[in-house]
């Protein structure tokens, strides 16, 4: 970690960074919407003296001005007690040098306005110490305030609330559709917590920028990180980019249209300076043409006539525009379908295509139920159970009736083994009469 304040182990369990954006080390990149002084290795010219105002930062990357009128050395980081309303207020020292003039001409501020206050110290641990304690309770407190906002009824949200570093004051942020009477409020919060109250009204925009969050994009928001000014953004920033909508695509965690819809705006505007206008219509030979949809980027329109306007004709940006210059001269171009069929191209199959690797649309197919699977699946299983069973009762006949057939040979054969033994015992006999004849000789 950067500080020592990070890495202080209390129960075998890491604290974490309590500074809520103001580390004093600037090493943990805790420090929100912070300037990189890239003037800070360049030495001033002779005669000249550092400018004298610096840029301090407290909670949540609320910044401010203040002059140095104690000549006091400072520098990127150190901790320092500022000029409060009233008494005084803790802040961390962003930016110094020459970059804060150009900062306080983006945000209009001269040198020698108001809002411009004087530093007073470099905090002393004992600043610290009351400075940290305030943060403590600033949880504690936004609860509570909610709790009494809740039981008098008033019809606004507190967001974030923050102790000045003297812990005599604090500031609570709301936000509200309409106007609302809060002097009973500010009574019960005075009495309740023993300090001066503050209400700030901010945006819904404000509002999310202070709190922080991850956007649909999955990264944090860029109001919270880097965006330091809010555009207004309209529909129209949707409809020129061809997007849908949908509320819920195009709002972001504040409410509102998402600022990124801004961002690229410039571009689709840049694309479009060549494109008719949508009620333009293409006068054919075969009747007037409306305008259907368009792709920007690749410069295609579809157009499609009035009474057949399920079949959408696809015409490139150039063939729409020397249509409309025929029409402009009072004569008529061709029907849609000859210009259609001038932009049909042989579809050049590779290796890679041939297998259906690179179409986008293979995941849009319709899935198949895996329930007509399943009963496919059982169909099949009977009709082969059906089979085998049919199959098992034609040999069964067979074999009946082969069966008596087999018997029959079974006795003849029987029989001639009967036959052929009688014969064969027979031989073996020995004559008796042979013998007899030879002992009376």
């Amino acid at each position: 970690m950067g500080c020592s304040s990070c890495s202080t182990v209390k129960n075998e369990v890491s604290k974490g960074c309590k500074s809520h954006g103001s580390c004093s080390s600037r090493g943990c990149g805790s420090s929100k919407l912070s300037v990189f002084d890239w003037l800070s290795n360049m030495s001033l010219p002779t005669g000249e003296e550092e400018y004298n105002i610096y840029e301090v930062s407290f909670k949540n990357g609320r910044k401010q001005f203040f002059k140095n009128t104690e000549n006091l050395k400072l520098s990127m980081g150190d901790i320092i007690a500022v000029e409060g309303s009233p008494g005084h207020d803790i802040g961390v020292i962003s930016l110094k040098g020459e970059l804060v003039k150009t900062q306080m001409k983006k945000k209009k501020i001269a040198e020698d306005s108001d809002e411009v206050k004087k530093i007073f110290r470099i905090a002393s641990q004992r600043d610290i110490d009351i400075w940290r304690e305030a943060q403590d309770k600033e949880v504690e407190t936004q609860s509570k305030g909610r709790e009494i906002i809740v039981e008098l009824g008033l019809q606004m949200k507190l967001s974030d609330v923050e102790y000045q570093g003297d812990g005599k004051k604090a500031t609570f942020y709301y936000t509200a559709d309409d106007r609302v009477d809060f002097r009973q409020l500010i009574r019960n919060l005075a009495s309740e917590f023993s300090i001066r109250v503050e209400m700030k009204q901010v945006g819904m925009r404000q509002e999310a920028a202070r709190l922080g969050g991850i956007g649909s994009c999955g990264r944090e928001l860029c109001c919270s990180t880097w965006l330091t000014d809010f555009r207004k953004v309209n529909n129209t920033a949707a409809r020129y980019q061809q997007l849908a909508l949908n509320p819920l695509k195009l709002v972001g965690q504040c409410g509102k249209l998402k600022c990124c819809l801004n961002y690229e705006l410039d571009t689709y505007l840049d694309a479009l300076k060549g494109f008719p206008r949508h009620d333009v219509r293409l006068k054919t030979e075969k009747g007037e043409a409306t305008f259907v949809k368009k792709d920007i980027f690749k410069k295609l329109l579809w157009y499609a006539y009035k009474d057949e306007y399920f079949k959408w004709y696809k015409l490139t940006l150039e063939q729409v525009n020397g249509i409309i210059k025929l029409n402009k001269s009072n004569q008529l171009a061709l029907p849609l379908e000859e210009y259609e069929i001038e932009n049909l191209e042989e579809k050049k199959i590779t290796f890679e295509d041939a297998v259906g690797e690179d179409s986008l649309n293979r995941f849009d197919l319709p899935k198949k139920s895996k329930r007509k699977k399943s009963k496919k699946k059982k169909q099949a299983k009977n009709n082969q159970q059906s089979a085998q069973s049919d199959n098992n009762q034609q040999k069964q006949q067979e074999v009946n009736k082969q069966q008596p057939n087999n018997k029959t040979e079974n006795k003849n054969q029987s029989q001639k083994s009967k036959k052929y033994n009688n014969k064969r015992n027979n031989h073996r006999k020995p004559n008796n009469n042979a013998k007899n004849q030879g002992d009376n000789k």
